[in-house]
């Protein structure tokens, strides 16, 4: 690479810096509450799970066991909202994420845009990596998602693929799927390849009722999707998983982000490849 390219590089990527800053900011003063699908180009968004310290650990050990699922980028110290600097300067878990859900003993309770009433002096944030990033290479590699073409959010299912259980934190994975024509489905899944920090390959493709799926009609989230001829439907492991664990566990409190509502960084995505 020439020096002038170089030059440019490194400011491309620090005018996207700049960008997700100022879209966190206005996450912050409550501009912004919506989904952040398609914002923050080039940028991680991360998944979120908010969890008390005496459940945090076995969490933790949850992640290092499911890494497909929960891909663990960062975590906070314990009654720290403020995320290492590692992912960005200043991201603070309690108000920088557009929506959050509330599960108190596995039941979902609420939906609300900040925590700062009832952030607790115990609480651990985990932020877990997101398949916006790998979705970012699939396009910048040639190939069409269906749900940014239509503007929705990508369907999930619940699979049979069940998580390793770590404590009291075990139950099914969740699926999130794109459809492709078999030529691309091998194209996807050789460049999700290179992002294992942010859900990785497929765990499966094809025939949905091979993992627990009997309707590819009937998500658990998002909207049915638009199958066209000859496509096989292609299955990641999503960083949603955590909420029906949590649902199985039932911590006296659990937070989460809502779905398609991430937390956005500082950090690269061409920075989690492999």
């Amino acid at each position: 690479m020439n020096l002038a390219l170089a030059q440019s590089t490194d400011l491309d990527d620090e005018n996207r810096r700049d960008e997700a800053r100022q879209l966190r900011g206005r996450i912050r003063s409550g501009e912004h509450d919506g989904l952040t699908t398609g914002l923050a180009p080039g940028m991680v968004q991360l998944n979120l799970a908010i969890l008390p310290q005496d459940w945090a650990e076995d969490f933790q050990r949850f992640c290092e066991l499911n890494p497909k699922p929960c891909p663990l980028v960062s975590m906070t110290d314990p009654g720290n909202p403020i995320f290492p600097s590692e992912i960005g300067k200043g991201i603070d878990v309690r108000t920088d994420a557009p929506r959050y859900l509330v599960f108190r003993n596995g039941v979902l309770a609420d939906e609300i845009t900040d925590l700062s009433d009832i952030w607790q002096d115990d609480f651990v944030a985990f932020g877990m990596g997101c398949s916006y990033s790998f979705e970012e290479a699939l396009v910048a590699g040639g190939l069409s998602l269906r749900h940014i073409e239509q503007g929705t959010k990508v369907p999930l299912y619940i699979s049979n693929m069940e998580t390793t259980p770590a404590g009291p934190f075990k139950g099914p994975t969740i699926l999130s799927m794109r459809p492709f024509l078999p030529d691309d489905a091998i194209r996807a899944i050789e460049i999700t390849a290179r992002y294992p920090r942010v859900h990785g390959t497929p765990v499966h493709f094809g025939n949905p009722e091979m993992i627990g799926i009997d309707d590819i009609m009937q998500p658990y989230s998002g909207v049915p999707p638009v199958m066209h001829k000859n496509e096989v439907p292609v299955f990641w492991a999503c960083g949603v998983t955590p909420q029906i664990i949590v649902e199985h566990a039932k911590p006296p409190i659990c937070i989460t982000h809502k779905p398609g509502h991430m937390l956005i960084t500082d950090s690269l995505n061409t920075e989690l490849t492999d």
